[in-house]
């Protein structure tokens, strides 16, 4: 895992967790970069404009990399103002993408972001362009030059999940840029899902500052997070489609009964009565016996086995 970095436009970190930008104090990211361990840091650029007022700056330790937003922007042309504008404030290179005409739901335009996109890569900026999940907008992204794909869970500060979860896993397995799940994460378990679905990191706040005891939810961000990409690259468990598939003891004899050096060696071993069109029968022969065998090893099996050898003989 000490090697497991996110690299974003060729710059390594070794935090998966982004703190967006929206609700904003001292405590809030006090938590984010101690508890949580952030190493990118969202903010919108009207939040840092001025000297007259408070500075979000003012608040953001060194070291930690600085993503402005292009929140409030309508349409293309505004948000590659706004984020030259930033570069401007020395606020540097990343830039995330946000345009949004809707007002009510907050949802991302995804024409205008690609074309605000491929106008700030080929301006040198690193752009994580926040989207609807939609593969072929992703796509696009990619042509465009986007250094990541950021696709909302569900709608912002909402803290309803992954209501996209599933469009979310088309990209993951279809776009070969880290997938940042941004947007509707509101509980830890939540994040560890999207991460063990192969999601590169995972950017929220206001799940953290409506929480009651920051610091607390922030260390369970990080750890979720972390449960989630270690169970990611260690691969999960199959999921049977239909049935089931027991792991007793029982079956684990069963199994080695029914083996090949069972089947080897079982007229070594004394048979049982059951009639003659069973006895040609080697997969029965294999069976009975092994009721026989769990018999002789548990008497509880007794009645068991015998009812199981009954069954078989009238088929």
């Amino acid at each position: 895992m000490n090697n497991d970095k996110l690299i974003i436009g060729g710059h390594e970190f070794n935090s998966r967790f982004i703190l967006g930008s929206g609700k904003y104090s001292m405590k809030l990211i006090e938590a984010a970069v101690k508890d949580a361990g952030a190493e990118i840091i969202t903010l919108a650029v009207r939040r840092a404009n001025t000297k007259e007022q408070e500075s979000i700056l003012d608040y953001i330790p060194e070291g930690i990399t600085l993503l402005p937003n292009t929140s409030g922007a309508r349409n293309a042309e505004e948000a590659v103002r706004i984020a030259r504008l930033a570069r401007e404030l020395g606020c540097g290179d990343f830039v995330k993408i946000e345009i949004m005409r809707d007002s009510k739901y907050l949802l991302p335009d995804n024409q205008e972001t690609i074309k605000a996109t491929e106008i700030l890569a080929k301006e040198g900026f690193v752009v994580m362009p926040y989207m609807y999940p939609d593969l072929n907008a992703a796509r696009d992204l990619v042509n465009a030059g986007a250094a990541s794909v950021m696709p909302l869970a569900s709608p912002i500060g909402s803290n309803k999940g992954l209501a996209t979860k599933e469009f979310i896993q088309i990209l993951i397995d279809e776009i070969d840029l880290p997938i940042i799940v941004d947007a509707g994460i509101g509980r830890p378990s939540q994040a560890c899902e999207a991460m063990e679905m192969g999601a590169a990191a995972i950017m929220a706040n206001t799940a953290l500052a409506t929480a009651g005891d920051l610091p607390m939810m922030a260390s369970a961000f990080k750890l979720a997070i972390e449960a989630g990409r270690k169970a990611y690259l260690s691969g999960l468990g199959r999921i049977l489609t239909r049935g089931a598939s027991a792991s007793d003891p029982l079956m684990g004899l069963l199994r080695a009964l029914m083996s090949s050096t069972w089947k080897t060696n079982f007229l070594l071993i004394p048979s049982i009565s059951r009639p003659k069109r069973l006895r040609k029968s080697t997969a029965l022969k294999t069976i009975l016996q092994a009721a026989r065998t769990i018999w002789n090893i548990c008497p509880v099996w007794k009645s068991l086995s015998r009812t199981f050898a009954r069954r078989l003989c009238r088929r």
